[in-house]
């Protein structure tokens, strides 16, 4: 399905009923990501899922691509499919970033959050610098090199040698992000400003999920900001990377069916 949100077309998901959960993927992914999820969730909740402007489906436009833009997208998103309940924001990765901004901008219009392989802090210098360099590599050589650096970082090692199905299919998913989205999600990832200050003011149900092998995002980090937000619940699961949803789908749905089934 697809909507005209800030003159762009955005491609979406839409199963289920009963409360609303938006699942925002990570980059360079798109909203395929969440089919395990779309499948095992809709039963007992509204599972919607958007490709970000850039991504998969939806439009793309030139120029920096910031979390708050990103938050835009999905709250114009909510407003077209007439949603004024509180809704459920669950992101993934730089899902998370925009999970974020829209906490801050939207905050209430949510009613509970799942941050999923995510962090709360803004770039190092060190990492600012490598987005650059990424920048730079994408300009000149193309998407296919960053996906072909980035692919491998993206599962545990168990995962990387045993199902090469599905990492030939995030590796499609991947290959399908416009260069436009790729250097637009790098600078608004580089750009993103230090939402460590937001966790202590949460207020709300708050679930976090991680993979315990996750290269990009260590477990520590999580743990840190469990200790943040009051009352949290904070999930590893065993065997599975930053892509913990395909990686292990039955265990994490059965862990987001339990928070929305306590909470909701």
């Amino acid at each position: 399905m697809k909507l005209q949100i800030h003159q762009i077309s955005l491609a979406y998901d839409d199963a289920g009923h009963g409360t609303p959960v938006l699942f925002i993927h990570g980059y360079p992914l798109n909203r395929h990501i969440w089919q395990p999820q779309l499948e095992g969730l809709s039963g007992i909740a509204r599972i919607i899922a958007p490709d970000l402007r850039g991504h998969g489906e939806s439009q793309a436009t030139s120029g920096e691509y910031s979390m708050e833009l990103l938050a835009d997208d999905c709250a114009a998103l909510l407003d077209s499919l007439s949603i004024t309940q509180k809704v459920i924001l669950c992101g993934l990765s730089m899902g998370g970033y925009v999970t974020f901004a829209f906490l801050r901008k939207y905050a209430s219009r949510l009613g509970g959050l799942i941050l999923t392989a995510t962090r709360a802090a803004a770039d190092s210098e060190a990492a600012k610098a490598n987005r650059n360099n990424v920048l730079v590599q994408a300009q000149t050589e193309g998407a296919e090199k960053i996906v072909e650096d980035m692919l491998p970082k993206m599962f545990s090692p168990q995962t990387l040698s045993t199902n090469p199905a599905l990492v030939d299919k995030v590796r499609r998913i991947m290959q399908s992000t416009s260069l436009d989205g790729i250097q637009g999600d790098l600078m608004g990832m580089k750009n993103r400003p230090d939402s460590t200050p937001l966790l202590s003011q949460i207020n709300i149900p708050t679930l976090l999920v991680f993979g315990a092998e996750d290269q990009i995002i260590p477990v520590d980090e999580a743990q840190a900001m469990h200790s943040s937000i009051a009352g949290s619940r904070l999930e590893i699961i065993a065997s599975a990377g930053h892509l913990l949803n395909l990686e292990q789908p039955q265990k994490f749905n059965i862990i987001l069916d339990r928070f929305l089934r306590e909470n909701f």
